[in-house]
């Protein structure tokens, strides 16, 4: 497994705009097979910070996932309302 969050800085004016079409992207993203899980969260203190939080089943999958129509659309739909780039950081499962 592989665990992607994925840290965003909306502009207070695309918050709502924002939710909808990345909601819709994690709703497609979920039929595909390599996605486990991909959830949209909104910081409780802070409405315009978001962290996507994408669970991929093997390392070949987020590539796979870069390369369809929803991520595409939702990548565009939402470039401009970002109040700065966005960052992620990958993790792995613990094991003992």
């Amino acid at each position: 497994m592989l665990i992607v969050h994925v840290f965003v800085h909306v502009k207070p004016d695309c918050v709502e705009a924002f939710t909808a079409a990345s909601l819709e992207n994690a709703r497609h993203s979920l039929q595909e097979p390599g996605v486990a899980r991909f959830d949209v969260i909104q910081q409780t203190d802070d409405p315009t910070r978001f962290v996507l939080v994408e669970v991929y089943r093997d390392a070949d999958a987020p590539a796979r996932h870069k390369e369809t129509a929803h991520y595409a659309q939702w990548r565009d739909a939402v470039v401009e309302m970002m109040a700065e780039p966005r960052s992620s950081v990958k993790y792995t499962e613990a094991k003992s």
